[in-house]
């Protein structure tokens, strides 16, 4: 066996694995486009972007039970909406597609302004030489926003960290660890809900409009209204923090990337979608072959789990030009850090639009700025950058 087959059969997408896995994606989209690896029981990956975008568009063969998420999310429920398949998931989707469109993302933009420049305005008043912007800027950002909209109490918020850090990213070294935060989180939402069904008239949030939505002419039960409340607080919490930190580490390791797009902040919408493509949050999502299929030649049989691996995809040499280049001027960006088809993010415009602001107001106010110390592209952990202040 080579190393390269080696690396293969011993591919991750999580934790440590992700120092590197720009490597890898290379060595697969080059020779081994479709293969398998043992990790978490074992699972077919799929590298190309046309066929991952055509496994998206193919429910009748791909299913996303019994979770899109390798391994799960702290709990071993399936969550709403992403865990469900046609022709039920349809139902439970539309219940909050109205509070994200572009319409209604528009309205909180004004919130998102505020909220960015008070943080901005934070790492600037820090005293520390090396200012951790992740802790700062990067997570407390999509915390605020999305909290507003989903209606979490603020004195709850500095919970928040800990609950994700535990359930998304201890998960795969310490499981035991990612369930206990998965039932407080579970008890949390149980809190919540209890105490809405108790006064509904007074709250205009996400976590009011799923207690009066109805699917299939009914109303959601207790236990779906916790299953798509737990999912929503992670999304929520951890995508957006995890692109503004990864943006903030690119350009303080690329100064004149930085600098353009503090002189010219109209290209900021491009870069963002940029380092979506590149370093996005979600570098893979799982599947379910609901019959035998055959992608590229590799037979899958039915049952057998695949990974649909988005960071590759967003890297294939068929689909853009120099693609593992970061080109905050690329046009033309279909990109898959959101997926695709009937499971595409629903907070989509949401997320967007929060890493666009942020990095308006971070680079409008903060001066040149370097890595303090090494840190690595991934993740919500601590991102330590020096100030010049006197340029």
């Amino acid at each position: 066996m080579s190393d390269n087959q080696a690396v293969m059969n011993d591919f991750d997408f999580h934790g440590k694995a992700l120092d590197t896995i720009f490597d890898d994606y290379v060595e697969m989209l080059d020779s081994k486009p479709v293969g398998y690896s043992n990790k978490y029981g074992g699972f077919w990956y799929i590298a190309k972007s046309d066929d991952i975008f055509d496994a998206e568009q193919d429910p009748e063969t791909w299913s996303v039970g019994p979770s899109m998420l390798l391994p799960s999310f702290g709990t071993d429920m399936p969550l709403i909406p992403i865990d469900i398949d046609p022709p039920t998931h349809a139902g439970f989707r539309k219940i909050l597609l109205p509070m994200f469109t572009p319409m209604a993302v528009a309205k909180l933009e004004p919130g998102m302004h505020e909220t960015a420049q008070s943080l901005a305005d934070d790492v600037m008043n820090s005293t520390e030489e090396a200012v951790d912007v992740s802790a700062l800027f990067a997570r407390p950002m999509p915390t605020i926003i999305f909290s507003r909209l989903a209606g979490y109490p603020e004195e709850d918020w500095v919970l928040f960290d800990r609950w994700v850090d535990e359930i998304i990213y201890d998960r795969t070294t310490h499981p035991e660890r990612a369930h206990a935060a998965g039932d407080e989180l579970i008890a949390y939402m149980d809190k919540l809900i209890n105490q809405r069904r108790n006064d509904p008239a007074s709250y205009d949030d996400i976590t009011n409009q799923l207690l009066t939505a109805k699917t299939d002419g009914r109303e959601l039960t207790h236990e779906e209204l916790l299953s798509y409340g737990y999912l929503l607080f992670l999304a929520g919490l951890d995508t957006t923090a995890w692109a503004i930190r990864a943006a903030l580490w690119y350009l303080a390791r690329n100064k004149d990337a930085q600098q353009k797009l503090r002189e010219n902040p109209k290209l900021i919408p491009n870069a963002t979608e940029e380092f979506l493509r590149t370093l996005s949050p979600v570098q893979a999502m799982a599947r379910t072959a609901l019959k035998d299929t055959v992608v590229r030649g590799q037979e899958i049989k039915q049952g057998e789990r695949a990974v649909l691996v988005f960071g590759a995809g967003n890297r294939d040499p068929e689909v853009y030009e120099a693609p593992n280049d970061i080109d905050i001027e690329r046009e033309n960006n279909r990109h898959l850090a959101f997926g695709g088809g009937i499971h595409r993010c629903l907070g989509s415009n949401l997320g967007r639009k929060e890493v666009v602001i942020s990095l308006e107001h971070f680079l409008a106010t903060v001066p040149d700025f370097e890595l303090a110390e090494d840190a690595p592209w991934h993740g919500v952990g601590p991102l330590k950058i020096k100030i010049n202040k006197e340029h």
